[in-house]
């Protein structure tokens, strides 16, 4: 009765432990050029985020910490997201 118990709390952490990896591995991007989060142009002083479609001419504003535009669309969509979940 103690090793079935034992097998069997082998496969349950397995299993949990499988499954929190296919979690992380869904989390990681493929590192290709299609999951670019942002685009800096210097030559035309352009931030563009993939993420939520947001383009800007201020690169230098941007570099120099400027980034409450980017944080509120980030905001704005993250609730969004949220909400039509909830529905």
């Amino acid at each position: 009765m103690v090793m079935l118990r034992t097998k069997l709390y082998e496969e349950q952490v397995r299993k949990h432990e499988e499954e929190i990896a296919r979690q992380r591995k869904s989390l990681v991007s493929t590192g290709d050029r299609s999951a670019k989060i942002r685009t800096y142009n210097f030559p035309q002083g352009r931030v563009t985020d993939h993420r939520i479609g947001l383009t800007l001419y201020n690169l230098d504003d941007v570099l120099n910490g400027n980034i409450q535009e980017f944080i509120d669309k980030l905001s704005f969509e993250e609730n969004s997201e949220k909400m039509a979940k909830q529905n």
